[in-house]
């Protein structure tokens, strides 16, 4: 792809530690309203490599958010509604292998969900009532994201490893010694607190997702390494903050014009409640969702036009007429 077409808009999704991207050109916020409120927050659009970029902070400007109260659906659709085709997320995750070090990169290839008590889908509840949609999430990761990124990885002078799985917990506390040393059992590779539902929402959405998840420390399992500690997480991602920005821009110069993967037609045999069904109000509200696949989308609602209270006309009070004097 050339550097100077603007073709794809790309998604990215900071976690601890990147707050920010430069050399962002034409910048601007966007802050949407979406069905499910709004994202952790405000959207910067730019320019970068040739691409039309949506930075995302996910914790929120200042760290602010815990990874259970983030807002997973808004963040996804306030980027569908962008037209986000690719989302490159970044976060910073514990090894559960003694080869995968700190310092290092995973692309993983798997996600197991251990987290107990968030929405995973747009479809249903009271947001989004009267559909049903069940997408194949065999494979969650997009394979041609992955191998950009982990091709991007190598002028950067990382060690990266490519495919595995990442253990998704609830947080916001680490692991206790117990559960670290039963999910190495599991054969898990990383450990992590966001990469779930982001994932899973980005398949719904029809958007290509993948991860570069950043290895701070061996969680708290290895038995001549300190446990895991905020301030070792945030030292070690202080060090390679700039080398994960690098490999950002690095991946964006190799971005495909168009998409070949199964991503971008994740809902065509997903959807299994028949569009007649459907309530108006759900596909007027998942719209950006359904428009490839439900056919003609419904018109606006129209506004409603106020109207006028009539005014009492005036009756007019029938007064004898006076005689007077004869």
């Amino acid at each position: 792809m050339k550097k100077g077409s603007i073709h794809t808009t790309v998604g990215i999704i900071g976690g601890s530690g990147l707050y920010e991207i430069d050399g962002l050109s034409d910048i601007r916020e966007y802050n949407p309203a979406t069905p499910y409120g709004r994202p952790s927050s405000p959207l910067v659009l730019g320019t970068l490599e040739g691409m039309r970029v949506a930075f995302l902070s996910r914790h929120g400007q200042g760290h602010r958010i815990a990874p259970s109260d983030i807002n997973y659906r808004a963040n996804i659709f306030a980027l569908k509604q962008l037209g986000v085709e690719w989302i490159l997320s970044v976060s910073a995750v514990g090894s559960m292998r003694e080869d995968i070090q700190p310092g290092q990169v995973v692309i993983p290839d798997q996600f197991f969900d251990h987290t107990r008590q968030r929405i995973n889908t747009f479809f249903g509840g009271p947001v989004a009532p009267g559909i049903v949609a069940h997408v194949g999430f065999a494979d969650p990761v997009c394979p041609d994201l992955a191998r950009i990124l982990a091709d991007a990885c190598g002028p950067q002078d990382v060690v990266v490893h490519r495919g595995g799985t990442y253990l998704c917990i609830e947080g916001p506390q680490f692991s206790s010694k117990g559960e670290s040393l039963i999910y190495r059992r599991w054969g898990v590779d990383v450990i992590g607190m966001t990469n779930v539902p982001e994932a899973k929402l980005a398949r719904e959405a029809e958007i290509c997702y993948s991860t570069m998840a950043m290895v701070t420390d061996y969680d708290c399992w290895h038995e001549t390494h300190e446990s895991v500690t905020v301030e070792a997480i945030l030292e070690t991602l202080h060090r390679n903050v700039e080398r994960a920005k690098q490999i950002i821009r690095e991946a964006l110069t190799s971005l495909p014009i168009d998409r070949s993967c199964p991503c971008e037609s994740a809902l065509k045999m997903a959807l299994v409640t028949p569009q007649h069904m459907v309530p108006l109000t759900t596909r007027r509200r998942l719209a950006p969702l359904l428009a490839r696949h439900s056919g003609p989308q419904p018109p606006p609602r129209p506004q409603r036009v106020k109207r006028l209270a009539k005014r009492p006309q005036r009756r007019l009070a029938l007064v004898p007429k006076s005689r007077g004097r004869k």
